[in-house]
């Protein structure tokens, strides 16, 4: 008889499983200098330019070419001068000869989305949800509940309007 065991995964080991096939396609052998991109070419560059994707030659996972969006010719002109420094930063952090040369495409980069804003509720729905936490006093968890039953509230208020 086999006993199956449920065991609580980490969320990173799964979307890394699920995402691995896609950025091998773009020639990211990983998600990790789309990842760690800001602390490659530092925040100034990072904001303003992104890796779409990297083209080797033939088989080789070596002396590839890493194509970069920017978003404005006047960095792109410093991306150019500054070439060499960003190749031996990107090749530091994959810990071998990766990157030969960068290739710039001009375009918008895509931003992510803020994160949207905490439901407002009734101050009466709030002291009524501090009155129910009461003297919990369980730190990160107290603060989890508040906002789940923020946003419970929230749902349940915006449904009564609709």
């Amino acid at each position: 008889m086999t006993v199956r065991r449920h065991q609580i995964r980490s969320i990173s080991a799964s979307v890394e499983r699920l995402t691995r096939p896609i950025f091998q396609r773009r020639g990211f052998g990983g998600a990790g200098i789309i990842e760690h991109w800001p602390d490659i070419v530092g925040s100034h560059l990072a904001g303003a330019c992104l890796p779409e994707r990297i083209s080797y030659p033939g088989q080789s996972r070596r002396g590839g070419t890493l194509h970069l969006r920017v978003d404005s010719s006047s960095l792109a002109l410093e991306i150019q001068h500054l070439e060499p420094q960003i190749i031996e930063r990107i090749n530091s952090h994959f810990g071998y000869g990766a990157i030969a040369r960068l290739r710039i495409q001009h375009g918008p980069i895509t931003r992510a989305a803020p994160a949207p804003a905490k439901p407002a509720i009734a101050k009466a729905d709030a002291q009524a949800l501090d009155a129910r936490l009461g003297d919990l006093d369980a730190g990160d968890l107290t603060e989890a509940l508040r906002a789940l039953g923020q946003g419970v509230m929230a749902r349940n208020a915006a449904r009564k309007k609709g």
